[in-house]
């Protein structure tokens, strides 16, 4: 049983202690907010202890579990590597990209294990769908979300796309070629509104949408690949498999959906199914499987050169976006 305490409690910190609370491997042993009287108040609505001092409750724990404002990442991180505690901190790993390489260096000096928390990973719909997913060619990904102050800090390519460029990264294993992107800031200071599309050496394509002044929320992803269509509600946690197969008894089924090419070819059959889900709760499974690492020694599912990189190429296209808006 590890003691994981928890540093920031806003809105998603304090989802956090819960499931720390909650997990089966793992004891809460306090909480940390520069918020001192909302700290108190979220640790005795939760039955935990709240620390004025950083430092004093980074001495209880074993795991220090970062969910701060994502300027505060990199601080805090590096305040618990440097105390020797392991680190669990939440997407985008740090603000800055330089932040994101200091942390890795520091992790190579110590050999902490530190995962990052993009929890799609986690998403019960994206495990399910994970076995079927071999080569993908085009990918289309649309992240909508009605406007909410909370994550304003960054642009919606650090707030919201990153959770997609992490999932398309790891499921195509090739180096980015090129990118192209536009994107237009509405209601905040930074980019609210995004798509991007990115170009990888072996031929796949992903074409990515953000956007956090929908009127609607949607978090979907559709892979082509050869002789398959698979996509990923990662919002209702559902996912469906579209692919083709030859036909080998046309008469066994006569609902099948057969496709006739003609020219003599053989005829295909369209399979559509839709696999098992087992309901989850992500956040509190993405903790448990690190505490997991902890105890085990194994690698962690996100590791930080996970963040580090869906972070690098989230900074590209912003870059890309100043670009675009530079030549207009």
């Amino acid at each position: 049983m590890k003691k994981v305490a928890v540093f920031g409690v806003g809105h998603l910190g304090k989802i956090h202690a819960n499931c720390v609370k909650s997990a089966s491997n793992a004891e809460l042993v306090g909480i940390y907010d520069i918020n001192t009287e909302h700290c108190r108040e979220v640790a005795t609505e939760l039955g935990t202890t709240a620390f004025d001092n950083p430092d004093e409750l980074l001495e209880k724990c074993d795991i220090a579990d970062v969910v701060t404002a994502t300027t505060a990442h990199y601080d805090m991180a590096k305040r618990a590597m440097l105390k020797g505690r392991h680190v669990f901190i939440e997407k985008p790993v740090t603000a800055l990209l330089r932040d994101a390489e200091e942390l890795l260096a520091l992790q190579k000096q110590t050999g902490l294990k530190v995962q990052v928390g993009h929890v799609e990973r986690f998403n019960p719909a994206f495990v399910a769908t994970r076995p079927y997913i071999t080569n993908p060619l085009f990918i289309e990904a649309h992240r909508l979300a009605m406007f909410n102050p909370r994550g304003n800090d960054v642009s919606v390519i650090l707030d919201l796309m990153i959770h997609d460029i992490d999932t398309i990264l790891k499921i195509v294993d090739s180096e980015i070629i090129n990118i192209h992107a536009s994107g237009v800031a509405i209601v905040t200071d930074s980019f609210d509104i995004a798509n991007v599309r990115i170009e990888f050496a072996n031929g796949c394509v992903a074409n990515l949408t953000a956007s956090r002044i929908s009127l609607k929320n949607m978090r979907k992803t559709r892979i082509f690949q050869p002789n398959a269509y698979i996509s990923v509600d990662f919002l209702e946690k559902k996912s469906d498999i579209i692919h083709i197969e030859d036909v080998e008894n046309e008469s066994n089924n006569p609902f099948a959906m057969i496709l006739d090419l003609g020219d003599e070819k053989p005829k295909k059959q369209i399979i559509i199914k839709s696999p098992e889900i087992h309901q989850t709760n992500a956040i509190q499974t993405e903790l448990e499987s690190f505490v997991n690492s902890v105890e085990s020694g194994a690698q962690p599912e996100v590791t930080l050169f996970d963040g580090y990189n869906a972070l690098k190429t989230a900074n590209l296209i912003i870059d890309k976006m100043n670009e675009t808006i530079k030549l207009s």
